[in-house]
């Protein structure tokens, strides 16, 4: 896609790319349990009002292209809702990295 084509269509949209002969492999898996609980802490969020379902839309598709392309659907759900509390002051940049690093630590997993 061409820098202009970049700045006129967010990175979800591909209406009037093209596309290639390829097909699209489609098929279906369990949710992982931490997919489960972000779907679920973020309906709750926006039944108590806390982060609406228009926010983490918008959230999502400002994350670019080069970093849409590399998260999966549940990863780009994570990041919107922890940039909308950061900017909410709900959540401060040290905790976020602070639980990060003691769930990384959980796993034996260096973040």
């Amino acid at each position: 896609m061409s820098t202009e084509g970049l700045v006129k269509h967010l990175p979800n949209d591909f209406g009037g790319t093209g596309c290639s002969d390829d097909k699209i492999e489609i098929y279906e898996r369990p949710l992982y349990p931490w997919e489960k609980r972000i779907h679920a802490l973020l309906d709750v969020l926006d039944y108590y009002k806390v982060v609406n379902t228009e926010e983490k839309r918008r959230g999502t598709e400002n994350l670019g292209s080069e970093m849409a392309a590399k998260l999966t659907y549940y990863e780009k759900w994570i990041v919107s809702a922890a940039n909308c509390f950061l900017q909410k002051g709900i959540l401060k940049p040290d905790e976020i990295a602070l639980k990060t690093k003691e769930v990384g630590a959980r796993y034996n997993i260096e973040l």
